[in-house]
């Protein structure tokens, strides 16, 4: 039997047709609102809480990225970065006509600045990795660096970790989680690719104490909900085993110190739906609401 036998395909028999049709419904946990096109579906103001800056999001991996910052600007003393966090359900919020407009490819998380620098019209942000920019730059360069060669660096390893991230969350996390089939041929592609990720990282580690060097950054924010809590054993249920990712000592060090930070400990928090109930701040409109908004205490 050839590697290229049709019998080998999955389903067997199967080969591509000269010209895709989209199938609906075809299997997976968001198979449902899974579409080949783009825009609103349907109309939906979104809320405008007290705060300039408005965060649209889940509390997933790309989500808490900027939930974690904005509590790390908070913390360094920046008050001007209280903020607003309401939720996001990505089981079709993020195709309500307001957050398109926000964000065109209707994928949290979205952030919209009313009191922009320039004091002209609100700044509507969309990607991570720009909302993460801007907000460091916005707050006096915080978490980025002034530094011409240590800005670099850090968006270096923030726009590395921007290309990682399918590999590890539409690809090794998808097959190995939330496919409706387990593909052996899927599993083992993007787990390799995974562990070579790591090994990038643990390899930087080595000989740094954060990603971008010797302070703490927006690419360090950036990676930890990824590599940090797939190492902590918190994203993809047996997927720290599966990987045995205990072997990267340098990233479990930097994972683990990372995760002490109480302004991370909030940040993963905001807009959390699952989990214990103490770990879930469906909304964050104010500081205090870490101490009696979380589930625990409104159910």
């Amino acid at each position: 039997m050839t590697s290229n036998d049709v019998s080998n395909n999955l389903p067997a028999g199967y080969e591509p047709p000269k010209v895709w049709t989209w199938e609906p419904g075809n299997g997976g946990k968001f198979a449902n609102i899974n579409r080949p096109t783009a825009g609103a579906t349907h109309d939906k103001t979104l809320p405008v809480g007290k705060h300039p800056l408005q965060l649209y999001s889940l509390a997933t991996p790309n989500g808490i990225k900027v939930s974690i910052l904005l509590e790390e600007l908070l913390a360094a003393g920046h008050s001007d970065a209280e903020y607003d966090a309401w939720l996001i359900e990505i089981s079709g919020d993020q195709f309500g006509s307001d957050f398109v407009n926000i964000n065109p490819n209707s994928k949290i998380p979205a952030l919209t600045d009313h009191a922009p620098k320039d004091g002209g019209e609100p700044i509507h942000l969309f990607e991570s990795a720009s909302i993460l920019t801007y907000l460091a730059e916005k707050f006096d360069s915080q978490f980025i660096s002034k530094n011409t060669r240590e800005r670099a660096e850090v968006l270096n390893w923030l726009f590395w970790q921007m290309a990682s991230a399918p590999f590890m969350g539409g690809g090794f996390g998808h097959f190995y989680t939330y496919a409706p089939i387990k593909i052996k041929y899927a599993i083992d592609r993007y787990s390799l690719e995974t562990k070579r990720l790591f090994d990038v990282l643990d390899r930087r580690l080595a000989d740094s104490r954060f990603i971008a060097g010797t302070e703490y950054s927006i690419a360090d924010m950036a990676a930890w909900p990824w590599f940090g809590e797939m190492t902590l054993g918190n994203l993809y249920e047996g997927a720290a085993e599966f990987l045995t990712l205990s072997d990267y000592k340098n990233v479990n060090r930097w994972a683990q110190e990372i995760a002490e930070r109480p302004a991370v400990q909030r940040g993963r928090k905001v807009n959390r739906t699952w989990g214990a109930p103490s770990e879930q701040l469906h909304e964050r409109h104010d500081a205090s609401d870490f101490d009696t908004k979380t589930a625990d205490k409104t159910t």
